[in-house]
């Protein structure tokens, strides 16, 4: 027993002494971790104060003053460089500068972006200014220097009422608009030819009287225009159907509740809509109600408004010349007329236009270059270029070679045809509406009809000037046409030229035309009073493709006469036949 107890003893005092060794230890290492891990004492101040501050001083706001840390003239920046120490300080400062630069960026922006808007306030306040001064003007009010006056003080109130008045203003005018239109009442009229024809339309098609290059009496709206504000019209008309106001629906509000019916596009039936061009726009909407004989008509206007001034800018074309390009196979007689008319209008009248002939095969090819240089000789005109190519004819390649085959720069090209009379007011025409890089022009000539049957037969038939008559029963608008173009040389080959994949007659124009229209180009399509299209026998070859035969006989038939003229033809037996009897009526035989 004795010998355990002293065992016991000495256990615990082992324990003791090596319990105080290990807390002494622990307490050296904690000693040493504290005095070898403790930053350096420093006078610098906090972290929050050595980071830089945005304020007019701060150098990367374009201050004046040195930025704390920032740059060379800071010193909490310098010192931890120096000492390695504190590297959070400086991506701090980096992030910050960067955060600034960004924003200095969008408060410049933003500046621009006010600029511009307070200048084209400004320029829509001059436009009303001047509405309000012409309806002062109108209505026999005080003119603008008798006010200067009054106006000159309070000027913040004065502005404000100012601009206030100024919509007045407008809306007035609007409001005048409408009541000039033939909207609640009609007007009186000279005759059936003054009459302002409506149009109709339902949400798949618009039924119109002017048809235009459709030539159909009802189509689907494929302009842009007309698609996009019809469907706003539908739009307004259905938001006004489906919140109605006080006046419009005296009934309770419980009874709205339980009958009132939501209106969809379903719903409407048809529209009709016509526009006076100095007024706006009027538009009438049916739709179904809320039983089978019930319906709600909406009618809406569009006024137009007061007239803006948009450019005023001088035009000078006295150095644009013109490089008529012509291909040509044969028909050697009616390129000897086509020059005839070039001598007096490109050589004695204008002056300024290059001839370019491409001339497709051999036979007959010296008669041509005979008839050029004839014309040289006579009116010493040496301005032309006769290319030949040894191919079958083809349009789209005799053009495209002519173009190309230019050296002479950035030349207005105008492709025509032999069968093509134009005038001195055309070749103006032609240089005011083109534009390189801008614009092309893509006139509507006037098409012949067969002189015989306009003037009752070959004998009748007068000289080509006293035919050029733009009337019904002369021709018509050859709006399906797109081969005569003025375009500049370079937007043609920018646009990549004609397909000259494309052999013989027709085609090549309307893959042209159809590039520039998905172009940004602006083309001026419009009807030329100077440009002709005379009236030849035209020959539809069987070896054409299908869909080129088709277009061929189409416009053959569009050339012979009116459909006026056509119709006598095809009953003159029926005609005759009457004629004769009521000459026998006249003159019975004697008995």
């Amino acid at each position: 027993m004795l010998h355990e107890a002293m065992l016991r003893r000495g256990l615990l005092a082992w324990v003791s002494r090596v319990g105080g060794v290990l807390v002494l230890l622990c307490c050296s290492l904690s000693l040493l971790y504290v005095m070898t891990c403790s930053p350096p004492l420093s006078v610098d101040p906090p972290l929050s104060h050595a980071l830089p501050r945005a304020g007019p001083n701060h150098p990367s706001l374009g201050g004046t003053g040195p930025g704390i840390g920032a740059g060379t003239g800071g010193t909490g920046g310098a010192r931890a460089a120096q000492n390695g120490g504190l590297p959070g300080v400086q991506s701090y400062q980096v992030l910050l500068q960067e955060r600034e630069e960004e924003h200095r960026l969008q408060i410049s922006s933003l500046k621009k972006q006010i600029a511009q808007l307070k200048e084209a306030l400004q320029e829509c306040s001059q436009q009303l200014k001047g509405v309000q001064e012409s309806l002062k003007r109108a209505a026999g009010g005080p003119a603008e220097g008798q006010e200067a006056g009054a106006g000159s003080q309070g000027a913040g109130l004065g502005e404000a009422h100012g601009s206030k008045s100024q919509q007045t203003d407008l809306q007035e005018f609007l409001r005048s608009q409408l009541s000039k239109a033939e909207v609640t009442a009609g007007t009186r009229l000279p005759s059936e030819y003054a009459v302002v024809p409506f149009e109709s339309f339902t949400l798949q098609r618009v039924y119109q009287l002017e048809m235009g290059l459709t030539r159909h009496p009802e189509e689907k709206p494929v302009r842009k225009d007309k698609r996009e504000a019809l469907g706003e019209v539908l739009e307004t008309a259905l938001h006004s159907l489906n919140t109605p106001s006080s006046q419009q629906d005296s009934r309770s509000a419980a009874e709205k509740t339980k009958t009132s019916k939501v209106y969809t596009p379903s719903d409407f039936i048809e529209g009709i809509t016509r526009t006076e061009k100095d007024k706006g726009t009027l538009y009438e909407l049916t739709f179904r109600g809320e039983s089978s004989n019930e319906f709600r008509r909406l009618v809406l206007f569009r006024p137009f408004g007061p007239l803006l001034k948009v450019k005023n800018e001088r035009v000078d074309t006295a150095n644009v010349p013109i490089n008529i390009i012509v291909p040509l196979s044969k028909r050697t007689n009616k390129f000897k007329h086509f020059m005839q008319n070039f001598r007096e209008v490109c050589v004695r009248q204008d002056g300024r236009v290059h001839l370019t002939v491409v001339y497709f095969g051999k036979e007959q090819m010296s008669e041509v270059r005979s008839t050029l240089e004839n014309t040289s000789r006579e009116v010493n005109f040496k301005n032309y270029t006769l290319l030949q190519l040894d191919e079958e004819f083809s349009r789209g390649r005799g053009l495209d070679f002519g173009a190309r085959a230019w050296k002479g720069g950035n030349v207005l090209l105008f492709f025509c045809d032999v069968d093509i009379y134009f005038t001195a007011d055309f070749l103006s025409s032609c240089r005011l509406n083109t534009q390189p890089g801008k614009k092309v022009f893509y006139p509507v000539l006037f098409s012949q009809y067969n002189p015989t049957l306009i003037y009752g037969g070959p004998e009748h038939v007068p000289p080509v000037e006293q035919q050029l008559v733009i009337k019904k029963d002369t021709g018509f608008w050859r709006d399906f046409g797109f081969g005569m173009t003025c375009q500049y040389r370079s937007d043609f080959l920018n646009i990549g030229g004609f397909d000259i994949d494309i052999k013989g007659w027709g085609g090549e124009d309307v893959h042209l035309y159809r590039k520039y229209l998905h172009s940004q180009l602006l083309v001026v399509r419009a009807p030329s009073r100077g440009l002709f299209h005379l009236w030849h026998e035209k020959h539809c070859a069987d070896e054409l493709p299908p869909d080129q035969y088709r277009m061929c006989m189409q416009s053959k038939a569009m050339n012979e006469a009116s459909h006026g003229q056509l119709g006598m033809l095809f009953f003159r037996h029926e005609i005759e036949a009457h004629l004769r009897k009521q000459k026998q009526q006249q003159n019975p035989k004697k008995t």
